[in-house]
């Protein structure tokens, strides 16, 4: 489990499940059970996904007419020991519809209505997003997964995420998924095309399907001609349209104490086979194929006007402080994102100073979240545009600032950091000695990790 062949093997590849790892680590699974969950914190909040029971070879309209790639998944919120009742009365109804038949992972009854010869299908709850980051009350579920490997650990200082200096939930924080059969996650590349991790705590199995990242265009296409929004919808790929346009796909199970490695990029889906918990996070491992993905994505979200949640520019200044690299291509990608952002900094600056808008010092304290833009929501970084009489500021970009007010009249230019101090790290940030050999606590042959990050990283 510790061998740095195995890391090797699980980025050389887009998506690995690792059978059998929980038990070479020796992790506790009963503590993110529903039982657990229920005796520890019964009122914690769960969002709740209604939708259709189905085989995942169909994906039914809600007509029941006929089968699209739209995925009807309604939201709605309960609490932790609501979502158990659904879930121990799910179970039981099961026990008794199949008596002997029965098993976690239950045979899926695929009947059809006598009267329309429609497919009949009843509708199940997914309790999913349920948020494991509060350290004070789940400690035991977030020092557990400590036993894990540090390049699967939702903290480590080879992971990009473990250095933006805040919670981003379900990225660098754990998330847990409640499930009954046949509830699904449907398509979708992780947030930024960062790597995820997943682990089944059982009892019963989930089905997973991986495309390689070198094919999400292709799928995004297939998205649009099958009438759904690629980044913000929710869809379920029928298997003959891949093989008709040369897509292929990973398709298998995770059993429980099996952990699922999902990386950079790859498109995936899942569906619960049986009754089952799952948990999982995002990681970044250190490397430039992370990287560039990221980053280019983070471009691409701007064009689609969808949120990064994942920071790409205030990430790289942190990264630049906290550690040092020895990978000369993720180096110089890291220095190109700098100089651009310091460029922009120079620019915005100077813009302000031509047309008489007032500059002054804001400052970012540490574990400040990141500003972004309240009318794009693209990454401002170091300068960004208020009205001056607003007591509570509204951040925006230039662009959008300019939209509202073309002169500026009466707005300010907000400043987070001094340009010589980005100057400074910029200069600082120099490469590692590439002789670096990999280590348990250091596979990513990292070449320098300052003090300060044992499982908190600096900021800016």
């Amino acid at each position: 489990a510790f061998s740095p062949q195995l890391l090797d093997w699980c980025l050389q590849r887009p998506i690995t499940v690792i059978r059998g790892l929980a038990q070479a680590c020796e992790m506790d699974l009963s503590l993110y059970t529903t039982k657990t969950l229920v005796e520890t914190h019964p009122n914690h909040p769960v969002e709740i996904r209604t939708q259709l029971e189905q085989s995942s070879d169909e994906n039914w309209a809600p007509s029941l007419e006929e089968q699209v790639w739209y995925c009807t998944s309604s939201r709605s919120h309960a609490t932790v020991s609501k979502y158990a009742e659904y879930l121990a009365t799910s179970f039981k109804e099961a026990k008794e519809r199949l008596g002997d038949q029965f098993s976690v992972n239950p045979k899926l009854d695929l009947s059809q209505t006598p009267e329309t010869g429609l497919p009949d299908r009843r509708t199940i709850k997914f309790g999913t997003n349920c948020d494991l980051s509060d350290e004070k009350k789940w400690r035991p579920q977030i020092q557990e997964l400590m036993k894990l490997p540090c390049w699967l650990r939702v903290v480590s200082a080879g992971n990009m995420l473990s250095h933006i200096g805040h919670q981003i939930l379900g990225m660098n924080t754990i998330q847990l998924y409640m499930k009954v059969p046949c509830s699904r996650t449907p398509g979708h590349q992780e947030n930024n095309n960062f790597a995820a991790v997943n682990m089944n705590i059982g009892p019963g199995d989930s089905e997973w399907f991986g495309v390689p990242n070198q094919y999400w265009g292709a799928l995004q296409e297939l998205c649009e001609k099958n009438n759904v929004d690629y980044l913000h919808g929710s869809w379920w790929p029928k298997m003959s349209d891949l093989r008709e346009a040369g897509i292929p796909c990973y398709r298998f199970m995770q059993r429980p104490g099996e952990l699922v490695w999902v990386n950079t990029g790859c498109v995936h889906w899942v569906q619960a086979s049986g009754w089952c918990n799952n948990v999982a996070w995002n990681t970044g491992p250190l490397t430039y194929r992370q990287y560039k993905a990221s980053i280019e994505r983070y471009e691409w979200n701007k064009s689609q006007r969808y949120q990064s949640i994942v920071a790409m520019v205030f990430l790289t200044w942190n990264m630049a402080q906290n550690i040092q690299v020895s990978d000369a291509e993720l180096y110089q990608a890291m220095k190109t994102t700098m100089m651009r952002s310091l460029q922009q900094s120079v620019l915005l600056k100077q813009y302000a100073l031509e047309n008489n808008i007032p500059i002054r010092f804001h400052g970012h304290g540490p574990n400040e979240p990141v500003n972004y833009c309240m009318v794009c929501e693209e990454e401002v970084f170091n300068v960004f545009f208020v009205k001056e009489n607003e007591k509570k500021h509204v951040v925006h970009c230039l662009r959008c600032a300019r939209q509202l007010n073309k002169d500026l009249a009466s707005w300010i230019c907000l400043e987070e950091y001094d340009i010589e101090h980005l100057k400074n790290i910029f200069d600082s940030f120099t490469l590692g000695d590439s002789s670096v050999q990999p280590t348990l606590e250091n596979p990513l042959k990292l070449a320098m990790v300052n003090n300060n990050i044992k499982c908190e990283s600096q900021s800016i």
